[in-house]
């Protein structure tokens, strides 16, 4: 799991930032500047139109600045940077823009691109444009004395020409994405943080040229990048639990070999937590169990199956080599509790009295133990049933496995649920800690 987030921070963005590193300083070939301008036009209407059809409107408008910051320093400083001039004006101040433009765009919440949205931050964006066309108006040799006032020694900045201001911002602006990045674990979030460091080389390197517009172009394709593979992660992952959902256990079991196990996992009597507690707080409890199935071990993957079910799939696996991990995974879920955010009301009788707290212990079976505190119960815990199969003579289709392991768990289920039932044995196998349960 931990290899699958690292990756996923790295993936895309950080391959695609490398990969123009290489290519532009390596020496292993000379890109010309047509084939430059054209990546740079490429990655930019094809961005933009995604953003629009995908209805990300973080990203279109994200984009969109940085399709405007660079066109600005093109414009005022021509094809190198001055260092005197509108054009080092348009340089400071873009460059202390560009990094708080990611921080309002990547901590706005997503609302599609609706007509409020665009105008809003359309808003946004005019009124930077038009600040850094005042202050870089013909003749503008001081607009940029604020931004380029040195905080520190300017020995010590001597590698970079971008002010100290602005280098400080990118650098918060910098810690900040990343650690989003790293807390969310989002496609998109990591992409932000890979296009801000795109766009600081871009920057280091002049702001305009060959170079600085590879690495520009490069922060557009970082984010395009981000926002494919996060229209991926939702078509292939579930959005309550964040597991691989359906689909993504449909093309998992296609590459299957003849040796594997499969083991169906349900959680007991959700329906009934679900009535007397609602549907919040078995959102957290299916997050819960979802949490748990995560770090699951035996080198099993675990697959939303739908509702209350999962499923977990072992590759090159018999069920006498998963039993024990399958054993230790409903004891770490009967174990684990969880407290309550709050009943949902929506619940709730209508002839009660709603300033009343309806009874949490209202039709729950003993499998959903509490802990009582002060007048309500707040410590909540489950226990799950598994059905296990393993591919054999008897079952040679992964059809076949499904249904047998789904077998099994229904006889789970009737023998008391809480423990796991092997396809292969008439009898259940629990653990000694299993606490039967009607």
């Amino acid at each position: 799991m931990r290899q699958e987030k690292c990756r996923s921070l790295l993936l895309p963005g950080g391959g695609v930032v490398l990969a123009a590193a290489v290519l532009l300083h390596a020496g292993l070939m000379e890109i010309p500047a047509t084939t430059v301008t054209f990546y740079y036009s490429a990655v930019f209407i094809v961005g933009l139109l995604l953003a629009w059809r995908f209805h990300s409107s973080r990203v279109l408008f994200t984009l969109l600045v940085l399709l405007l910051a660079e066109r600005a320093m093109e414009f005022f400083t021509g094809v190198k940077l001055p260092y005197l001039g509108p054009g080092r004006v348009a340089f400071n101040w873009i460059a202390l823009l560009l990094p708080l433009n990611f921080l309002i765009f990547s901590s706005l919440k997503e609302r599609g691109v609706t007509p409020r949205a665009l105008a809003s931050q359309l808003l946004v964006i005019f009124v930077q444009s038009v600040f850094v066309a005042v202050v870089c108006r013909p003749g503008a040799t001081e607009g940029s004395s604020l931004v380029s006032r040195a905080l520190l020694n300017q020995h010590l900045f001597a590698w970079t020409k971008i002010p100290q201001l602005a280098l400080l911002t990118f650098v918060c602006s910098g810690a900040t994405l990343f650690i989003r990045a790293l807390r969310l674990h989002s496609p998109v979030e990591n992409g932000f943080f890979w296009t801000l460091l795109a766009t600081f080389l871009a920057l280091q390197f002049g702001g305009t040229g060959r170079i600085p517009t590879a690495y520009m172009a490069t922060a557009g394709l970082a984010l395009v990048g981000a926002l494919i593979e996060s229209s991926y992660f939702m078509a292939y992952h579930d959005e309550l639990t964040s597991l691989p959902g359906r689909r993504a256990f449909n093309e998992a079991v296609l590459a299957l070999e003849d040796r594997y196990a499969l083991a169906i996992l349900d959680i007991d009597h959700f329906k009934r937590f679900n009535d007397a507690y609602g549907h919040d707080t078995g959102d957290q409890v299916l997050r819960m169990v979802a949490s748990r199935l995560a770090r699951l071990t035996g080198g099993g993957k675990a697959f939303r199956w739908g509702g209350e079910e999962f499923a977990i799939v072992f590759p090159d696996k018999s069920t006498n080599e998963i039993i024990e991990d399958l054993e230790l995974l409903r004891a770490t879920i009967e174990n684990s509790s969880f407290r309550m955010r709050g009943l949902d009301r929506r619940n709730q009788p209508r002839q009660t009295d709603r300033r009343k707290p309806v009874n949490p212990r209202r039709k729950i079976s003993r499998s959903l133990r509490s802990t009582p505190s002060s007048r309500e119960i707040r410590e909540l815990s489950v226990t799950v049933s598994i059905g296990v199969a393993e591919a054999g003579t008897r079952n040679r289709d992964v059809e076949q496995v499904i249904e047998a392991a789904d077998q099994a768990l229904y006889r789970a289920k009737a023998a008391g649920r809480n423990r796991v039932e092997v396809a292969s044995t008439p009898r259940a196998r629990t653990s000694r800690s299993v606490k039967q349960s009607a």
